[in-house]
């Protein structure tokens, strides 16, 4: 099951005198992603590099920002995966300290500040969500409300016309099993509309 993250998680390491300051965040897209970063380098103008990995809405990104290729957005990429996280941007500010670290060196930095923020980091399950609509007599409304209240549905929204309409998502792993039971729950009289 895949997992997002609650909100951003900062770590920082020096290694040799280079400070490494991390950052994993929820993302949405790339064009978000690309803003933080913006965001980033005019907050460190001094600083040597800002890389960042990204894995969101099926998008990916690895960015070394001037450090040797496959050195830095490459790792923190790995980690991200390897840890089976969506929607999160991972970011990391280096400031150089006069010492090289070497290939090997910038991989471990990038990998460990990243993987170290991550461990702070509160982890939220990616849930795939499913949308209904139906409509059911007046008389029904009150098992309808039941079934969705005992299946923890949400964004519900009912409109009260000739009918009552409900629009609403419940996790995929259960809509089967609620329309199921709303089927028989209101013996045939509810009708599934198409989802908006």
């Amino acid at each position: 099951m895949p997992f997002s993250l609650k909100s951003p998680t900062h770590f920082e390491l020096i290694i040799k005198k280079s400070r490494f300051i991390a950052c994993v965040q929820p993302m949405s897209d790339r064009a978000a992603a690309q803003q933080i970063v913006n965001q980033l380098k005019a907050e460190h103008p001094t600083a040597a590099h800002v890389c960042w990995a990204l894995l969101a809405g099926g998008q990916s990104a690895a960015v070394d920002d001037g450090e040797p290729s496959g050195t830095a957005g490459r790792p923190m990429l790995d980690v991200l995966r390897h840890q089976d996280l969506e929607g999160v941007l991972a970011t990391v500010v280096r400031y150089f300290g006069g010492v090289k670290l070497g290939a090997g060196g910038l991989v471990r930095a990038y990998t460990d500040s990243v993987a170290q923020a991550l461990l702070l980091a509160e982890k939220i399950p990616l849930l795939k969500m499913s949308s209904l609509r139906c409509c059911v007599p007046y008389a029904l409304e009150g098992h309808v409300r039941r079934a969705l209240a005992s299946y923890t549905a949400q964004y519900i929204e009912v409109t009260h016309a000739s009918q009552v309409l409900f629009n609403f998502a419940v996790t995929a792993d259960v809509a089967d099993a609620l329309i199921v039971q709303l089927n028989e729950a209101c013996h045939g009289q509810i009708g599934w509309l198409a989802a908006e």
